[in-house]
């Protein structure tokens, strides 16, 4: 083929939605010479038979921002690139049955608010004035979103494709990608059945294929893509007069799309007829077996109809829209799904492959392809993104997310589409992945459980007699079972001494010539003396915070990384990048374990049972061993109190946990840890620490030296941001908060005004106060500025403190 292009800047492998947004939104970028490769024709894979739902509605911000994202480019998208489509911005409503679903929508309302999305909150009577076909009895209240709609997925497809082409990109069709090989300077050849390009950088878009490309990227440090398929079935009646009578009479307009999210389904008009969607509990896998192989090949197929599973949800929707029993069923569509373990999307970087990206496994690909190809572009053009995506980065999963895991998890998350996400619930499927070598003891202590990361800690530890019942935890607010629990253990930590196993730490063993400068280059602050150890911040181009890790620094180019355990993969990788040759870059995360022993007794309790040094100032570490058995002692204490982190090896640590705890120690669990750091204003990664702010904005400037002679990512950004000043600054704030703590992302009031917003926020045992962490205009950041932070619906007064902790502002005890 003499056109044919053998070079590119960017090879996307898979022509659906989201492949075809994202070599739009390169070209709209300047990166014009790209390529997209479809097997077959655009849109064979799950976009073709897409119901195509256009939500903005999510409780992540994120994933908010995406779809809304997507809903600005689809209104003007046809007329950009002049090519006719059918969307309809029909407004949806969203019904709730019970009071914590109205909580949930009200926290949804006020980001889409911040976000410039006009919700509304409606009684179910003027729910009944809009949508006179449905029943309204048994409501608790209605949400409406005046954006959401519908729109032909294969007309958007094609759309963006004719924009991409338009700007010099490139689409193959029926031209399958057979493979890649990388090469020593970390470009890639893409092989294909028609030849080969080479390229900068290679996309994984290939929908429910992505876990089989994926395995082409294993040789170059990839792993097994964390996904699998689910069967999705929605229906189509005939047409209904009453329907289309109601919208003769609207001049034309639809129904607002009615979603039932406590019975689990949505239902749209189409035509003048429904199309019923439902998510049901009793779901079905396909794929997932050596008996159901994925085919080579599924282009434009589907499954035979399976009406059985649907039908108790078929039958609650007729009894909601009578109307809907009226009419026969005219087609059922049964099509595969992709389905990673959280049902959120992959995009980003590769985790382990340089100049790899995913943009794949999409539940919802038509309503967040949008917002997904601006997102991708991003990443690829200017390494950062817009808004912070860690809530799709496929970074999130690490080496737990095996074939097993994935179809509970895919399942788990498909029947509970509509679920509510408590802050005290946890998920009951597929879990036990990876157990700290104390799991046994600390269950038989009476640990409830959570997974971070895969590996399971104790949130906290129960009495006899407690409701330990996954119902228990279905509430927005403080109270629970766990309440006087999480205090007890604030309690002893604050008195005497509490000891808390943190299976996950993940840690990082950094060493070899050249190791120490080139961290010097890539953190914004200094580095530790040997036998020190401080905190360093990696910041974006932008001067925005990447991560945060303790530097241990055990020899001159020696050192040991530790970070919050989600940020395995993360980290790992933005370390390895900046290493030199000869500067190895060791993960030991799985090897060992550490427990977290503070309290103002910790050192008596250490004293019996160590050769260490305890009175060695803070901010230092140090062999020793424990029990007898051989640690090493570093002393800090995110929980704000005299404390130490004892890190063994795994085989070790279950002598040392056995004696600490005999010595009096009490146990203690995550949701104690959360309020304890709170307290103290430390920040959590993520929430208070993430892309979304600067270093300067985030109170971080004692951890920037802007006079060291490296060129660290982001300096240039961060001295122009300190000449001009900050926009926003970040504050610690007590609420007076009702029953329900401030979650993330809560907005924070003035005058009727949105000012900011909420980072974290829990009850603080040790100073008897809901306290919230934030980020509101700089100008307001003044001890006593009265501000309101809207908790669910509620705006409850705030106040702004000190920038100092709450507990112990001196850190006497810290030190003592």
């Amino acid at each position: 083929m003499s056109d044919f292009p053998t070079k590119a800047r960017v090879v996307i492998i898979g022509g659906g939605v989201v492949g075809t947004s994202s070599l739009y939104h390169l070209a709209k970028k300047g990166w014009t010479d790209c390529v997209l490769l479809e097997k077959n024709e655009l849109t064979a894979g799950s976009t073709w038979h897409a119901a195509g739902n256009v939500p903005t509605f999510s409780t992540s911000w994120a994933i908010m921002n995406m779809q809304r994202y997507s809903t600005e480019l689809y209104s003007r998208l046809g007329e950009e690139v002049d090519y006719p489509m059918n969307y309809h911005q029909s407004g949806s409503i969203r019904l709730a049955h019970t009071k914590e679903r109205v909580q949930e929508f009200e926290r949804a309302r006020a980001m889409g608010r911040y976000q410039g999305i006009e919700m509304e909150m409606w009684s179910p009577e003027e729910a009944k004035e809009r949508y006179p076909f449905l029943e309204t009895h048994d409501l608790e209240g209605v949400l409406y979103d005046p954006s959401d709609g519908d729109i032909d997925p294969a007309q958007l497809t094609q759309a963006l494709a004719k924009g991409a082409r338009d700007m010099g990109a490139r689409i193959l069709r029926f031209t399958p990608a057979t493979g890649v090989t990388q090469h020593q300077d970390g470009t890639w050849t893409v092989h294909t059945g028609k030849g080969v390009i080479d390229c900068d950088y290679v996309v994984n878009a290939a929908g429910y294929y992505a876990q089989r490309v994926g395995e082409w990227f294993k040789p170059y440090g990839g792993r097994t893509v964390p996904m699998m398929v689910m069967s999705h079935q929605y229906l189509l009646t005939d047409e209904i007069p009453e329907v289309e009578a109601w919208s003769k009479a609207h001049g034309g307009s639809k129904l607002p799309l009615l979603r039932d999210v406590d019975i689990s389904y949505y239902l749209r008009q189409e035509k003048h007829g429904f199309n019923l969607g439902p998510y049901e509990p009793n779901c079905k896998a396909h794929w997932d077996t050596d008996a159901d192989p994925m085919p080579d090949d599924f282009s434009f197929q589907l499954w035979s109809d399976d009406l059985d599973r649907i039908e108790d949800i078929v039958t609650d929707a007729m009894e909601r829209v009578p109307l809907m029993a009226t009419s026969g069923v005219s087609r059922v569509i049964n099509g595969p799904i992709p389905y990673a373990p959280d049902g959120l999307p992959l995009i980003g970087p590769m985790p382990g492959v340089k100049n790899a990206f995913e943009a794949c496994v999409f539940t919802f690909g038509i309503a967040q392809g949008g917002g997904a190809g601006k997102v991708l572009a991003e990443w690829i053009v200017d390494g950062a993104t817009e808004w912070d995506m860690w809530a799709v980065d496929p970074r999130r999963y690490t080496d737990y997310t095996d074939h097993d895991y994935c179809v509970k998890k895919g399942m788990e998350t498909y029947g509970n589409e509509y679920s509510m996400h408590f802050p005290h619930h946890e998920w009951p499927a597929a879990r036990d992945k990876k157990l700290s070598p104390v799991h046994a003891k600390v269950r038989e202590l009476g640990g409830v459980m959570g997974a971070y990361n895969g590996w399971e800690r104790a949130n906290w530890f129960a009495q006899p007699g407690d409701d330990v019942s996954e119902e228990s935890t279905h509430t927005w607010g403080r109270s629970g079972p766990w309440e006087q629990r999480i205090k007890e253990e604030c309690e002893a930590v604050r008195d005497h001494c509490g000891v808390l196993d943190l299976p996950g730490f993940s840690r990082f063993m950094v060493k070899g010539e050249g190791a120490a400068e080139a961290l010097r280059g890539l953190v914004t602050g200094g580095l530790p003396k040997v036998g020190r150890i401080n905190l360093v911040y990696i910041s974006d181009p932008r001067g925005r915070i990447l991560t945060e890790m303790s530097c241990v620094r055990m020899g001159e180019d020696e050192f040991m990384m530790i970070t919050a355990a989600p940020a395995q993969w993360h980290d790992r990788d933005l370390l390895r990048n900046v290493m030199p040759a000869g500067v190895t870059v060791e993960d030991v995360t799985t090897t060992r374990d550490t427990l977290i022993v503070t309290g103002p007794k910790s050192r008596e309790i250490l004293s019996g049972l160590t050769d260490a040094d305890l009175s060695s100032g803070w901010l230092t570490h140090q062999s020793a061993t424990v029990a007898g058995q051989p640690a090493y002692l570093i002393r800090v204490s995110f929980a704000g109190e005299l404390g130490w982190e004892v890190h063994a090896l795994n085989e070790h640590m279950p002598a040392i946990y056995e004696a600490i705890l005999a010595a009096g120690a009490k146990p203690f669990g995550m949701y104690a840890l959360n309020s304890l750091r709170i307290e103290k204003g430390y920040r959590a990664w993520k929430g208070d620490l993430s892309s979304d702010y600067s270093l300067l904005e985030g109170g971080l400037e004692r951890f920037v030296k802007l006079d060291k002679p490296q060129d660290f990512p982001g300096k240039a950004a961060i001295l122009s941001e300190k000449q001009q000043g900050v926009k926003k600054a970040f504050v610690t704030m007590t609420v007076d908060a009702g029953d329900c703590d401030a979650p993330y992302m809560s907005c924070i009031w003035q005058n009727g005004e949105i000012v900011g917003e909420t980072t974290s926020g829990a009850w603080g045992y040790r100073v008897g106060k809901s306290i919230a962490l934030g980020m509101i205009r700089a100008e307001l950041a003044n001890p006593g500025t009265e501000l309101e932070v809207e908790i669910y619906g509620e705006k409850r007064r705030a106040i702004v403190e000190q920038d100092q902790p709450l507990w112990d502002p001196a850190n006497e005890r810290l030190r003592a």
